[in-house]
């Protein structure tokens, strides 16, 4: 699934840099290369919206996650405001992950 990104304040590359930071604790890969942001919405008000999923649904670190996504989107130069939504629609799958995240994780 390819990222939807709509950047009306012209962060969205530092919004993505800063995603590539943020790993799921169970995987040693990026939150980006996993494919586990669908979304970055950013508005001219300073408002950055980051609308992502979680390998599943009942991940125990969903909390610790988000909020690392948030700090980290609201240290981007320009980003008064970061949200996360958390959706599962639709649900994640493997082919969502980059190719050098499939390979880092053996799947091809």
């Amino acid at each position: 699934m390819e990222m939807i990104v709509l950047d009306k304040l012209g962060v969205a590359d530092q919004i993505k840099e800063v995603l590539e930071t943020v790993f799921d604790p169970e995987i040693p890969v990026n939150i980006i290369e996993l494919g586990l942001v669908y979304e970055i919405i950013t508005k001219e008000d300073g408002t950055a919206k980051v609308i992502m999923t979680l390998t599943a649904p009942n991940c125990p670190v969903v909390d610790s996650i988000i909020n690392e996504v948030q700090e980290k989107v609201e240290s981007v130069e320009g980003v008064k405001n970061a949200l996360v939504e958390l959706s599962f629609d639709p649900p994640w799958e493997k082919s969502f992950m980059s190719d050098e995240a499939r390979l880092e994780l053996g799947f091809m």
